[in-house]
């Protein structure tokens, strides 16, 4: 149970750095653009430029690198069953290094493990730099104010932006009240993890059970927290800190979408 305290969602680390000071309006459209960029990447060493500008993220954030190992400490099975499907069940390609019926270990099945689990990596570093450089009310503002076009077409920007901002900001609240739920179940003897798969399933329900009731408690106590202040959606609201677009967010998406532009023409 420690990957819950290792969740990067909700996350935010407050520093003075360049990244913390960029409107989170031109970190998201970055965020967003490199992890398609990732996907129109060929296999080659492109990849290595792309991980040199996460490191350099990384580095301007003035964040400690160990927040970005623990980031990935939820997807440590996801890359490992990306890595093992590619590089046993892959596609047929070069050199065959070892075969056994259906399962077999190519040239190009390597190449192809290595490239999926690093772009699985990558863009959880990358959704890590945005997360823990920008708050979670910096993000909502940004989403809402991305999203205003879609207002147009009677889209309630303000109400789903809204939503998401709560939705993330309970994130790390309901995982510590899953740790403690589960450390006064194990006080009490309960055992996780142990007997078949119907016996662990079983025993997750003293968990789930009062997890759901406190997740209940608190979405009432939030709506009527908000109905005591007069909330009424966005008719009439105003923000206590405006973000603006400034010559360095210009500078900031131009150099992204140059860099990308010339890996693309180089590789």
């Amino acid at each position: 149970m420690e990957v819950l305290k290792a969740f990067p969602l909700g996350q935010y680390i407050p520093s003075n750095s360049f990244l913390h000071k960029l409107d989170a309006k031109a970190k998201i459209i970055a965020s967003f653009w490199l992890i398609l960029f990732i996907f129109l990447l060929r296999l080659n060493l492109s990849y290595l430029f792309i991980l040199l500008l996460i490191l350099l993220g990384i580095y301007i954030s003035s964040i400690p690198f160990k927040y970005f190992l623990k980031s990935l400490k939820p997807v440590y099975f996801l890359i490992l069953f990306t890595l093992i499907i590619h590089l046993f069940f892959g596609e047929e390609g070069g050199k065959v290094f070892w075969r056994f019926g259906i399962i077999r270990i190519t040239e190009l099945g390597i190449k192809m493990a290595i490239f999926m689990s690093l772009r699985l990596i990558f863009i959880v570093m990358i959704t890590s730099l945005l997360t823990l450089t920008t708050s979670v009310l910096e993000l909502a503002q940004a989403l809402e104010d991305l999203l205003k076009p879609l207002a147009i077409l009677k889209f309630p920007v303000h109400e789903f932006s809204m939503m998401m901002t709560i939705a993330i900001r309970f994130v790390p609240t309901l995982l510590d009240e899953t740790d403690k739920i589960i450390k006064a179940q194990k006080a009490r003897g309960a055992e996780f993890g142990k007997g078949s798969i119907v016996n662990q399933a079983k025993s997750l329900l003293p968990i789930i059970i009062p997890l759901f009731i406190n997740a209940f408690r608190r979405a009432n106590e939030l709506a009527e927290a908000m109905e005591s202040r007069c909330y009424r959606g966005a008719q009439g609201r105003t923000r206590y800190r405006n973000s603006y677009w400034s010559l360095k967010e210009s500078l900031f998406i131009t150099f992204i979408f140059c860099y990308s532009v010339l890996l693309l023409i180089m590789f």
